[in-house]
């Protein structure tokens, strides 16, 4: 899938093929994300368009699952409402989904941590239930972090020179030894970090791309205390997620959620570094939202109880 050829007439020219009385709204693009292109369409809609090989089987994931979870979920989310299948015009599926307001946490960091540690832990409350058989698995998210062999590997040797690589190295070893999930399988987001977050007024306002969509632990999503919230915020959402879901997190799961914290820190510390180079798939604004993760992940060590 390339997204060389999409541009906005062709999604005006699906929209009258395929939604024509949608193909009236005003249509404009705006940025996206990684496997996806975004336009808004209206005031309350967004059309995503794939970008990547992957993201039309994402889309349609999106499309069976998450309007049945989004009717439970506090926050507002990118609910698809149509589907846009393959034609002469374009090759792959795509998607119409509910427009969320804010802006991306990436660009516009949380200010507020204790009304968005209160909203966090509401809404994974919310989302972290038992997922029904036949929920879909995804091999890099909800598993055993011993399933990434070399855990951050090279990526690691991003932090030489700055005085978080030993602290980064303990903090994955402590997470891989920590007890594995033997919980049932929870619904995951899979992917919160700072740029599939939008903020408003200092504060989380919303959650996007659920392309990674999947059941596991929840240690994967709970990275997202160190993630999204700022400094000292953890506590307070991890007291909130207990009292969302009426039990406490224990400690091996607080290891692992910093684990997962470390690793996709490093990967948006790398995709940001990509992005000041100029090379292709880099976003600058990943690496400094990915530093301050990594910081708050090796500094909050009391964090949960842990």
């Amino acid at each position: 899938m390339t997204d060389t050829a999409i541009d906005g007439a062709l999604v005006r020219a699906l929209l009258h093929e395929q939604h024509p009385d949608l193909a009236g709204l005003d249509l404009r693009e705006v940025a996206g994300g990684w496997d996806n292109r975004l336009w808004r369409l209206g005031d309350d809609l967004a059309v995503r368009m794939p970008r990547t090989e992957r993201a039309p089987a994402l889309l349609r994931k999106e499309f069976r699952w998450l309007p049945a979870l989004a009717p439970r979920l506090p926050l507002p989310v990118p609910t698809p409402v149509r589907i846009g299948e393959p034609s002469a015009l374009f090759p792959g599926t795509w998607t119409v989904a509910v427009w969320v307001p804010g802006e991306p946490a990436d660009r516009a960091p949380v200010t507020r941590g204790e009304h968005a540690a209160d909203a966090l832990a509401g809404f994974l409350g919310a989302l972290h239930r038992a997922a029904p058989d036949g929920a879909p698995a995804n091999p890099d998210r909800g598993v055993p972090l011993r399933a990434f062999a070399d855990g951050p590997g090279r990526q690691s040797e991003l932090l030489e020179g700055t005085g978080l690589a030993a602290g980064a190295r303990k903090t994955w070893a402590d997470a891989v030894a920590a007890p594995e999930w033997h919980g049932p399988s929870l619904w995951l987001h899979g992917d919160l970090h700072p740029a599939n977050a939008v903020t408003a007024d200092g504060t989380l306002a919303g959650v996007l791309d659920f392309g990674e969509l999947c059941a596991g632990d929840p240690a994967t999503d709970l990275s997202a205390a160190w993630l999204l919230l700022p400094a000292g915020a953890a506590d307070r959402f991890f007291a909130g997620y207990a009292a969302a879901t009426g039990a406490a997190v224990d400690p091996a799961t607080v290891r692992r959620a910093r684990g997962w914290a470390v690793l996709r820190a490093l990967g948006l510390i790398g995709i940001g570094l990509a992005g000041e180079r100029g090379l292709p798939g880099g976003k600058v604004t990943w690496g400094p939202a990915g530093r301050a993760a990594l910081e708050r992940a090796l500094a909050d060590r009391s964090a949960g109880g842990a």
